[in-house]
């Protein structure tokens, strides 16, 4: 099957406006940006649309503000929610009642359920069925038989807003999640509207509440001295509100009388037991009916259009797949903008768009290489506000994971596993911590555990990363019984360090886009400095005697188990270690550490390749010299080729367009054409996690890029028979190929960002050196493309290329720092500075200074700024 087949046709999008151009009227002043947008025409290319209801609830359409959200799906007589917060958690880092997997949960806060089925009514056959989420507005329409709707969630406080036109009598009903017993060792309590699940020494109750006019429902999670609680409340206006509790796990609200009417689902989450959960709901209720619907609405949308103004990418090519894959682009902006603004990051496994209850495959921890997948396509966006979650999390768990860097390593710094909790690791007791290091150091045999350390094991997790080890367990005559993966140790995830220095990675990219100094000091600094210190004083990271620093015993990814100068960890400790010596010398600060710093970065050992004799690879394998995972001796090498979902050499900036080591991109090319030995084509898979497209674009290898990323926006990878729809993309366009609960946009946020990098590149030739900008540097040549996006230096950047011509480059510079641009035309070029011609150069590295809030058009010498100029969307791309 042809990629080309699950995408709109060409006639499709011209019927959509893009054939012309759209904007009119005098001719824009000198100063005036060169692209000139219509965001409303632009944005409503993604809108998603129904013309009849979807099969499942995973297929509802997504509305969130952020910090709450749901799928919205219908049956015949019902419109259905299931409310959804980023901070509730039912469980932390110490808890002991989950060590079966899959059985921690998060997020959950109840079932809504909109019954217009009074007189026999069913407004949601599928004749006269009507789905529309206009993307740009924010704003979900619903048109039945009979009924007309309008949904938002509004971004000034929690609470999700329903204008109905007319109904007669529409019952509310607002039920418990399924709090059903996942073991043998839970128990449930339902009385006078209350719900107690005892799942060893962890309790979840639910209160239903009818409380004047308004119904809500309230969870208190409780283990040992942890506590997170969570409240749904709902009211209507426009008329009186009757409640009436309808059985022990579900309360209504009738909403007799004619006319239109609103009905306002609020809520709140805390991890205070003192607090007043319900309380905080039912005022968000009240600041919302003081508002009014209409005014409720014109908020929101204010919100999305400077939310879609801050940057975009227009596609198109003949065939209709650059339109499909910008599509997708946009679509996933909305995604994140709608559940990624609280205070932790959705999770990758469900996001805020769970509609099974408590249930979500992989539960309730945060897995990096998952939670990547949304995180680091977003800098180029020039929306830092849906990062903020991520780095939010992360900054609140330093402390705890600088514990256990001492405590279960023996080193400095911090370590951040994995796999982890929202609030990072568990403090372990001395004598536990005290054995776990030198087991998991090789120091102590594995079979010499003390009893007591087994037994401290038997209630831990095994997702997560400290007893990953555990491969699974079963009830045996009433007693829980472990299964070992039977590597010691060992687990995908137990000895995987590259994390903590990615994450710190991030807090340094942050700083490159912005140059944001107190970000660096504050904010940045500390993470980069504790990854560092962490692998400097790693008890396995020893000087050999070829002088070279190595580290031994170690993951890569999860494929490979104790092996020795991992990819992983090499490219890691060369990464952050330039960024550090960066940070520290542009901040002053320890400087009696920079000696020791450039020593460890200038002696470690080099990136593992094929041409090592004692390289993880084929016995047999005679090819060119590439990457492979690591050294032996290892404990189990599966593998041979970095995994393809993590790349380390392509994320830590040591192979890119830019590169000044020539080897290295020399290798780092060898590598990608490995990994395709038939090619790139039309049917060439592309899995949701993978990096092979963000991989080429930053080689330049367009002929990759142009089917690697629409073959992973279309999912086009190998089936998954036990998913739904075989793991294929839903009418959602998000995938349930993690499994039930777990629906995701992870392809998306992958695809997005190699799209970034084939449109704009702004890598340093080393980590921690001086970016240089590079426009269109893969891109295919059957696509055309305009586009606004941040790079590195501060620069938002505005581009326009046509039939493999570059039309004009525009740089506003939003720090002042000094422009690297890769000269886009061939010979000299003209810079006019806010409109008025200035300076003439030439050469095929531009370098020029730059005033903060002064926007740079740099044009081939004797084009004029008027015939540059694009609309978007228009014809004259």
């Amino acid at each position: 099957m042809s990629v080309t087949d699950n995408f709109p046709s060409r006639r499709t999008f011209l019927a959509a406006g893009i054939g012309a151009g759209i904007l009119s009227g005098a001719e824009p002043a000198p100063s005036a940006p060169m692209l000139a947008v219509d965001y409303r025409k632009l944005v409503s290319r993604a809108d998603l649309v129904y013309e009849k209801p979807v099969p499942r609830s995973e297929e509802g359409i997504p509305i969130g503000n952020g910090r709450m959200g749901s799928l919205v799906w219908t049956t015949p007589t019902q419109l259905h929610f299931q409310i959804n917060r980023v901070d509730v958690y039912a469980s932390n880092c110490a808890s002991n009642s989950f060590f079966e997997r899959h059985t921690d949960y998060c997020g959950g806060c109840g079932f809504v359920d909109i019954d217009f089925g009074a007189h026999g009514a069913a407004p949601f056959r599928e004749s006269g069925f009507r789905q529309s989420l206009s993307l740009y507005d924010g704003s979900l329409r619903i048109e039945g038989k009979g009924l007309n709707a309008r949904v938002l969630a509004w971004p000034a406080q929690d609470v999700v807003a329903i204008s109905v036109d007319d109904a007669a009598a529409p019952m509310v009903r607002l039920r418990m999640l399924r709090f059903e017993a996942n073991s043998a060792q839970s128990e449930k309590l339902v009385r006078d509207h209350i719900a107690v699940v005892q799942t060893r020494s962890h309790t979840a109750a639910s209160q239903l509440i009818a409380r004047g006019e308004r119904i809500a429902l309230t969870q208190d999670f409780r283990e040992g001295d942890f506590c997170c609680k969570s409240a749904v409340a709902i009211g209507v206006m426009g008329r009186t509100g009757q409640p009436q509790y309808l059985n022990e796990t579900e309360v209504g609200l009738a909403a007799p009388g004619s006319g239109a009417f609103t009905i306002l689902i609020a809520s709140a989450a805390t991890f205070d037991p003192n607090a007043d959960v319900a309380g905080a709901a039912f005022r968000a209720l009240d600041e919302a009916q003081a508002k009014g619907f209409a005014t409720m609405e014109s908020e929101t949308a204010s919100w999305w259009h400077d939310f879609w103004s801050r940057g975009f990418i227009h596609l198109t090519s003949s065939d209709g797949v650059a339109d499909f894959v910008e599509l997708n682009y946009t679509y996933f902006l909305y995604v994140m903008a709608a559940s990624s603004r609280g205070k932790f990051p959705p999770k990758f496994n469900g996001m805020l768009w769970n509609t099974g209850g408590d249930f979500r495959s992989w539960g309730s921890q945060h897995w990096f290489a998952n939670l990547s997948c949304y995180y680091e396509a977003l800098p180029a966006t020039n929306r830092w506000e849906l990062m903020d979650p991520m780095f939010d999390m992360y900054s609140g768990m330093y402390e705890a994971c600088s514990t256990a860097a001492r405590q279960q390593w023996g080193s400095q710094g911090m370590y951040i596993p994995e796999t982890v909790y929202f609030d990072g690791l568990e403090k372990m007791p001395d004598d536990i911590a005290g054995e776990m290091q030198p087991l998991y150091l090789l120091q102590k045999p594995w079979d010499q555990r003390s009893a007591r350390f087994r037994d401290f094991a038997l209630t831990k997790l095994p997702h997560s990363s400290r007893w990953n080890w555990i491969e699974s367990g079963s009830w045996v005559n009433g007693r829980w019984v472990i299964k070992e993966r039977g590597y010691g140790p060992y687990g995908a995830v137990t000895h995987i360090f590259g994390s903590t220095a990615k994450i710190a990675y991030l807090y340094w990219r942050r700083y490159e886009f912005t140059l944001d100094r107190e970000w660096l000091a504050k904010r940045a600094y500390p993470m980069l400095r504790a990854a560092v210190e962490f692998y400097r004083n790693y008890p396995n990271v020893k000087k050999g005697a070829d002088g070279k620093y190595h580290i031994h015993s170690v993951n890569s990814n999860e494929g490979v188990y104790g092996a020795r100068d991992t990819d992983e960890d090499l490219s890691a400790m060369r990464g952050v270690t330039a960024a550090l010596l960066r940070a520290s010398a542009i901040l002053g600060a320890d400087a009696n550490m920079q000696p020791v710093w450039k020593e460890f970065l200038a002696n470690l050992a080099p990136l593992p390749t094929s041409a090592d004799p004692e390289a993880l690879k084929p016995a047999d394998y005679r090819g060119p010299q590439v990457f492979v995972r690591g050294l032996n001796p290892a404990v189990k090498g599966t593998g041979f080729l970095p995994d393809g979902n993590s790349l380390p050499m392509w994320f830590f900036d040591l192979c890119n367009v830019e590169s000044r080591d020539r080897e290295t991109l020399e290798i780092a090319n060898a590598t990608l054409t490995q990994a395709f030995r038939n090619g790139v084509t039309a049917q060439t898979p592309v899995s949701v996690l993978s990096k092979m497209a963000i991989a080429a674009a930053s080689l330049g290898r367009n002929d990759a890029v142009r089917f690697l990323i629409p073959n992973q926006m279309s999912a086009l990878a190998p089936e998954r028979a036990t998913a739904y729809k075989n793991g294929g993309v839903l009418a959602n366009r998000m995938t349930l190929r993690e499994g039930p609960q777990a629906l995701d946009a992870e392809r998306l946020g992958r695809a997005s960002e190699a799209l970034h990098l084939a449109l704009l590149q702004s890598n340093p030739p080393a980590p921690g050196e001086d970016a240089v900008l590079h426009v269109f540097p893969a891109w295919p040549k059957e696509w055309s493309a305009s586009y606004t996006l941040l790079a590195r230096g501060g620069f938002l950047v505005s581009a326009s290329i046509r039939e493999g011509r570059v039309a004009f480059v525009e740089l506003e510079s939003q720090a002042g720092a000094e422009c690297r641009l890769r000269n886009p035309f061939e010979g000299e070029v003209t810079l006019y500075r806010d409109g008025v011609k200035t300076e003439s150069m030439k050469g095929t590295m531009l370098r020029f200074a730059t005033t903060k809030g002064e926007r740079v058009t740099v044009l081939p010498v004797g084009a004029a700024l008027a015939d540059a100029r694009r609309t978007v969307p228009g014809s004259g791309l």
